[in-house]
């Protein structure tokens, strides 16, 4: 479901109408988190650590509300959910783009997001799945312990979606540290609520899974 909002009335009108005029209107930032807690669970529980913070990271972005608002025909819409549309890498060294429904539980969300890799990873085209504007473009390189990232831009597309990216898992003083890149559409949100968002994260990440459902 969506709706949309009334620009006009919106408390970010002027930020709104500033920074839609620029040909790059995304601004990214960079941060380490620790997931060391998440990490573990994924060991325990004998589960995919990419879609384990992956899913943590979803749940994070459907508790801060611009994370769902979106330019279509230069109207601001807000989404009551979003989802993962990410690069899911083929043993060959290609990868191919995914589109994974968000669910509250976990265990509902791995299901059904192990059935879509193994559709990417037994195909050889690039979108394999189709997904709309309500979606978060996420990627992964495990390879990698970046300190920033750039991304591929078609400047005639009107985009909107945040794009949130994932690094190498490092060790530092017994704990692992992930960098994670987000970067959005600053007619939409701006640092403080980007900053909501990797607060949500990180206590996320620093919880299992149970602790959220029963907490």
């Amino acid at each position: 479901m969506r709706e949309k909002l009334d620009i006009n009335t919106w408390i970010r009108k002027d930020h709104f109408k500033f920074f839609s005029t620029f040909e790059e209107p995304f601004f990214g930032v960079t941060v380490d988190v620790d997931c060391t807690s998440t990490y573990e669970e994924a060991k325990e529980k004998g589960v995919s650590f990419f879609l384990l913070y992956l899913h943590k990271s979803l749940l994070a972005a459907n508790r801060v509300e611009p994370f769902g608002y979106r330019i279509i025909d230069g109207e601001v819409w807000k989404y009551d959910q979003v989802h993962a549309s990410a690069t899911i890498n083929r043993p060959n060294g290609t990868f191919g783009f995914s589109y994974m429904d968000f669910h509250e539980n976990f265990e509902d969300f791995r299901i059904e997001a192990l059935k879509e890799i193994e559709s990417v990873e037994t195909t050889t085209g690039l979108i394999p799945s189709s997904s709309g504007e309500n979606v978060i473009h996420f990627s992964a390189l495990p390879w990698l312990n970046f300190k920033s990232i750039s991304h591929a831009r078609n400047f005639s597309h009107n985009d909107s979606c945040p794009k949130i990216s994932f690094g190498r898992v490092r060790e530092e003083n017994g704990m692992k540290i992930m960098a994670v890149s987000i970067h959005v559409n600053h007619a939409l949100m701006d640092g403080y609520h980007v900053s909501q968002f990797v607060n949500e994260y990180q206590e996320l990440l620093s919880h299992k899974t149970q602790e959220l459902i029963s907490g």
